[in-house]
């Protein structure tokens, strides 16, 4: 295949992304274009510089569709150590919840905030696989464990269920504590 030039190429991502309800890898991307993983770096930086709405997740890069139902939003404060991550994310997504992000006050940079955006057992379990195959370490253990989460859900219910579950499994902080 002929590698694609600049702006054809950036047009081609777009549509792919604004097409496929899915996160694309910078490898996949690259190989559909004929281009380096890096060129397409700089693709999607360029395309966000123009406020086109696309996310890095740790899925892959994925389009901010603006037609989607309405979701119902909650943030939450949790507070457990590092090997506990995937049994709070999975008792979100058992509840039908999406982890949006997760955000931490930083003591030097202020608010940190990272997209999670896993909806699902096997998405939570692809997030929990790159954390460990990139070595890479939790927003949270820069603050002992204290971190806020962005819920979104197609119900109130669905985050209220989400929320008393995880309360019960004492990954919450709150007026009470």
């Amino acid at each position: 295949m002929e590698k694609m030039l600049g702006e054809e190429r950036r047009s081609f991502i777009l549509s792919l992304l604004k097409e496929n309800n899915r996160p694309f890898t910078g490898s996949e991307l690259s190989r559909l274009t004929s281009v380096s993983r890096q060129i397409i770096v700089g693709d999607i930086t360029l395309l966000k510089a123009k406020n086109e709405p696309i996310i890095a997740t740790s899925q892959g890069y994925l389009y901010l569709q603006q037609s989607k139902p309405e979701l119902h939003e909650k943030i939450i404060a949790c507070n457990h150590p590092p090997e506990k991550t995937e049994e709070e994310l999975n008792i979100i997504v058992d509840f039908g919840v999406t982890v949006k992000d997760v955000k931490i006050e930083h003591p030097v940079y202020g608010d940190l905030t990272a997209s999670i955006l896993v909806s699902n057992r096997k998405e939570v379990q692809q997030f929990m696989k790159k954390i460990k195959s990139t070595n890479a370490v939790y927003l949270s253990q820069l603050t002992s464990g204290i971190h806020l989460h962005t819920l979104t859900a197609p119900s109130k219910e669905a985050l209220i269920d989400a929320e008393t579950s995880l309360r019960n499994a004492g990954f919450l902080i709150g007026l009470e504590d």
